[in-house]
């Protein structure tokens, strides 16, 4: 079976910053696109960051500031998180099998909350 699981989320002040990791086991993530969601209070789960055979994708809320990564060797896939804001506080989410517009994936990690204080 296949299953992703997220780790790294937490609490921190606004300009501070967050790596998220997420380990894959059932598949190999550099075969499938792959990526980051969240979903933020009141808000729909949107796509954060994705990777896949088209390229790379930032949501423009992040740009500059998060950056998407794979260790093939560990088959993890990250997310650096650098000048967090208090917007970016939210529910994060891994995935594997995404969509190619990063607008929804076949398979999902449970999540990792990252709070971000002013």
């Amino acid at each position: 079976a296949v299953q992703v699981v997220e780790s790294g989320g937490g609490s921190v002040q606004a300009g501070e910053s967050l790596r998220l990791s997420c380990t894959a086991s059932g598949l190999v993530l550099r075969n499938y696109g792959v990526g980051w969601f969240r979903q933020r209070p009141g808000k729909e789960r949107e796509g954060v960051s994705c990777i896949n055979w088209i390229g790379t994708y930032y949501a423009d809320s992040v740009k500059g500031r998060f950056t998407i990564s794979i260790d093939n060797a560990k088959n993890t896939l990250y997310l650096q998180m650098n000048s967090l804001k208090p917007e970016d506080t939210a529910m994060y989410y891994c995935a594997a099998g995404t969509f190619a517009d990063c607008s929804g994936s076949n398979y999902w990690g449970q999540g990792t909350q990252v709070t971000v204080s002013s």
